[in-house]
């Protein structure tokens, strides 16, 4: 098979975004648990980087435009979003799944628990990105009578749709380090460097299409 720099990009983004997660997740001092247990956790996991890897699909990111196309990156982008979110919708039921398989209280009652308390920080912090996950999901399905409503329309929604992404990420972040049973050291040092970088990419894509603001003509100039 030829190697191309197309084939290398992959397996650089498949090292970053899919390889230092598993190893650091391999190597953590979290003990093990059942196996659904720590299936739902390597999901969960890989679903979250793979929505930071979202913002490495920025038009900002001049490496990517080079070897590929816009349109491949677009289709990339839909498809891991689609694959990515599905997860992390799903993650209060994923967590409470083993319940069924397991005594003590019951999977309904600990998701209300879930969905019920209000005393954490961190958990409200996980309540408040998966609302607006769920908005980002219903924005991203409309955003063409969106865009058409906006004033800006394109850029408009760039904003929106970037701002959104950023909240969901940043409460996220909070949720899964301070909560998350995997998230030591290693591992929440790699998930907030690639969100920075991520944020980085996101904001030069934002700085560099402010328009241009007209030079007001000097006093005397002639017309």
């Amino acid at each position: 098979m030829k190697f191309t720099v197309q084939r290398a990009t992959i397996l650089v983004a498949l090292a970053i975004f899919v390889g230092l997660p598993l190893m650091f997740y391999a190597f953590g001092e979290t003990p093990r648990r059942s196996l659904l247990k720590e299936v739902i956790s390597v999901a969960t996991l890989l679903a979250f980087t793979a929505l930071l890897g979202q913002f490495f699909m920025a038009r900002s990111n001049t490496w990517l435009l080079s070897v590929f196309k816009p349109v491949q990156i677009q289709k990339v982008h839909k498809y891991i979003a689609y694959a990515a979110v599905a997860v992390i919708l799903a993650h209060p039921a994923l967590i409470v799944l083993p319940r069924f398989f397991e005594g003590g209280i019951r999977p309904s009652d600990a998701l209300i628990t879930m969905f019920t308390t209000f005393d954490n920080l961190a958990l409200l912090a996980g309540f408040f990105a998966y609302l607006i996950l769920v908005v980002l999901v219903v924005t991203a399905f409309f955003r063409k009578p969106i865009i058409k409503r906006l004033a800006s329309h394109y850029r408009g929604w760039r904003y929106v749709h970037g701002g959104l992404a950023v909240s969901f990420t940043v409460l996220a972040l909070w949720h899964s380090i301070i909560l998350g049973r995997h998230t030591d050291t290693p591992m929440s040092a790699l998930l907030l460097t690639l969100a920075l970088v991520g944020f980085g990419l996101l904001a030069r894509l934002y700085w560099g299409a402010q328009p241009v603001k007209p030079t007001p003509p000097q006093k005397g100039a002639m017309s």
